[in-house]
């Protein structure tokens, strides 16, 4: 039987922005669409092209290569046409596939928000849409406020949609903004509008205020729409907008979906969702949710007792899905068998080449645990943890000894008599037979720590010429004065490669050093330096 197709669409660096203490910069929203694009998403939204300098930028260049890159923004203001609104003109002069355009469908918000009137509010809809498409972009029409909206006047709610649907918009989208409808009233509705707007031209774009954004998402599917909108790991504003990360796990492995339909996201992207999602954390620098469906440390989690004695026998009778179908892993107090299996799973993935009864994985299973307890989270860190196994495995040669660092702080008055702090950072290091000490200032102690550790490398310095930190982002846990710091530094280089490292310790510099060392090492590794 031939499955349908269902279109899934990111709104992470848009909607997702909105999370209360989420502020994007220009690099990590383009780390994040290549995330999301590499993932095999349909669409992925990146922002509000002119509502801020960021946004702006980032639409300077087409930033995704399989997924459609869409722009949103609002469709034109009453009392002008759209060839002479300079929103929507700043929509079309980015490197948009597509425009998303927001319009009200309450009456109440045409009114008081807009202080329009409904008849105006449809004129802006048609001749938006159709300005859009006579520029060669798709468009579709986020309907805001659509529930709520067909709640209180039905008839206009489902104008709106139809005349979006008549200028021409691939997709209408019915959107929950406040986050408020329940289930049976979206499928309620969405199985009306369904009658007058064929559900291959529907969307949904749910909020989880109620804890339903992704029930709601699915009860629309069964209702007729086609195309999904959400966000990773939940993001949004206030409590947040349906999760991909939930969703496409259950629309691919679910049969009551699976059989019916086919996404963008294939089996083999499924397996690394979990270290996606961890990764995406990471960047915003917050934990992860162990508790997550599908993705969370104790998605598959069994304490000991029967039923850890039921999940060795058989795992089905405790796990609705296998865990490494979405990149997890088994967790039973009395085993560490799955451990294993993880552990080999993602050294096959990193090209380590190991037998699975080698009895060095389990001294490198033995050490991650050993790490993660003191606070070391390598799902953020490829890097580090590719090291730490060719370490075991003897592949990583001793390439140079540092035996002190020290770093100061000084504040001291300018040639202007204005008071500047100054970090000066001072390695000694042993390359062979050689010492060296170096010497650098920077802005910040580990910028200074950063510079001295690269200034003289001897034999090896060409070989960490183009390397570049791009990101350091810190955590501290377990709270006090004794508080334990976690460091995450990214790294790029010259070709484009990109990695991450971590280091750990009650002292941040001493973490910040660690992971400096590891980004280096890897680097002097990859460059085949012997």
């Amino acid at each position: 039987m031939t499955r349908e197709r269902l279109y899934l669409f990111d709104t992470t660096l848009r909607d997702g922005a909105q999370t209360t203490g989420v502020d994007f910069s220009l690099e990590d929203k383009r780390q994040i669409a290549h995330l999301l694009d590499d993932l095999g998403l349909d669409y992925v939204e990146g922002g509000y092209p002119g509502a801020n300098p960021t946004d702006t930028d980032f639409f300077k260049e087409k930033r995704t290569k399989r997924a459609k890159f869409a722009a949103f923004g609002m469709t034109k203001r009453a009392g002008r046409s759209a060839a002479n609104d300079p929103g929507v003109a700043g929509l079309l002069d980015t490197q948009a596939d597509t425009i998303t355009f927001v319009a009200k469908t309450w009456d109440y918000h045409v009114h008081v928000a807009l202080g329009t009137t409904l008849d105006e509010n449809l004129d802006s809809i048609a001749d938006s849409i159709k300005l859009a498409r006579s520029h060669g972009r798709e468009a579709i029409l986020d309907c805001e406020h659509f529930f709520d909206g067909y709640k209180a006047n039905p008839a206009y709610a489902l104008q709106c949609a139809q005349t979006a649907h008549e200028a021409g918009a691939r997709w209408i989208v019915l959107c929950d903004t406040n986050g408020g409808t329940l289930p049976q009233d979206v499928s309620r509705i969405v199985t009306e509008v369904a009658r007058h707007i064929p559900g291959s031209h529907l969307g949904i774009h749910t909020h989880n205020d109620t804890e339903n954004a992704v029930a709601n998402s699915l009860a629309a599917i069964e209702a007729g729409v086609r195309h999904v909108q959400g966000t990773l790991n939940g993001l949004g504003e206030r409590c947040g907008n349906a999760n991909l990360v939930s969703l496409i796990p259950t629309l691919l492995l679910k049969p009551t979906y699976a059989e019916r339909f086919e996404i963008g996201v294939t089996k083999d992207k499924l397996a690394g969702l979990t270290k996606l999602s961890h990764a995406f954390d990471e960047l915003l620098n917050r934990r992860p949710n162990r508790h997550a469906p599908y993705v969370g440390a104790s998605a598959f989690a069994t304490k000991a007792g029967i039923h850890a004695s039921a999940v060795l026998k058989d795992p089905r009778t405790y796990e609705h899905v296998e865990p490494e179908s979405v990149g997890n892993q088994r967790r039973v107090l009395v085993s560490d068998q799955a451990g294993k299996s993880n552990i080999l799973s993602e050294l096959e993935r990193l090209g380590v080449a190991i037998e699975k009864n080698d009895p060095r994985v389990g001294r490198l299973l033995d050490e991650v645990k050993e790490r993660e307890s003191l606070g070391y989270a390598f799902e953020g860190a490829d890097a580090s943890f590719e090291l730490m196994a060719r370490r075991i495995l003897g592949q990583v040669p001793d390439y140079f000894d540092v035996e002190r660092f020290t770093v100061n702080v000084e504040q001291r008055r300018n040639t202007e008599g204005q008071m500047t702090s100054i970090s000066q950072a001072v390695v000694k290091l042993h390359v062979d037979d050689q010492s060296m000490i170096s010497v650098a200032e920077g802005n910040g102690p580990v910028n200074a720590l950063d510079l001295a550790l690269r200034k003289d490398l001897g034999k090896y310095q060409r070989y960490i010429e183009d390397l570049q930190l791009l990101d350091y982002r810190v955590r501290v846990f377990q709270g006090g004065t004794d508080a334990v710091t976690r460091v995450l530094i990214e790294f790029g280089e010259a070709d484009g490669a990109r990695w991450s490292t971590v280091g750990v310790s009650a002292n941040i510099i001493e973490a910040s050093f660690q992971a400096l060392l590891d980004a280096v090492v890897y680097k002097l590794y990859k460059s085949g330096a012997v």
